[in-house]
């Protein structure tokens, strides 16, 4: 009985974690202040300490900056307004859900 009682519970908590999936998204500013290779790196690592961040990618050459984020924890106006504590202004460009990965 109580062998069956634990596995209902494990089943039930899987059950629900797999309908708690995190909202992921993927927002994309233009940083016209991002000239070079240091503020590449200035970029990635003040913007990583932003609240739901998964992954930053920046492209140098574009000026642009790709930000992964869980939209349960933080939103894509709130990550811009990270980009002002270290001085630089990020125009929002566009933001898409990102696929779950299929296994």
């Amino acid at each position: 009985m109580k062998k069956r009682f634990m596995l209902m519970l494990v089943v039930a908590l899987l059950s629900a974690t797999t309908l708690m999936a995190k909202d992921l998204r993927i927002a994309i500013f233009k940083v016209t202040q991002m000239h070079c290779e240091n503020c590449e790196k200035k970029v990635k690592e003040n913007i990583r300490f932003e609240k739901g961040v998964k992954e930053i990618a920046t492209d140098l050459e574009t000026k642009l900056v790709t930000v992964t984020y869980d939209a349960d924890k933080n939103s894509a106006d709130k990550i811009a307004s990270g980009f002002e504590k270290f001085g630089y202004k990020a125009e929002f460009v566009n933001e898409t859900k990102k696929a779950e990965e299929k296994k």
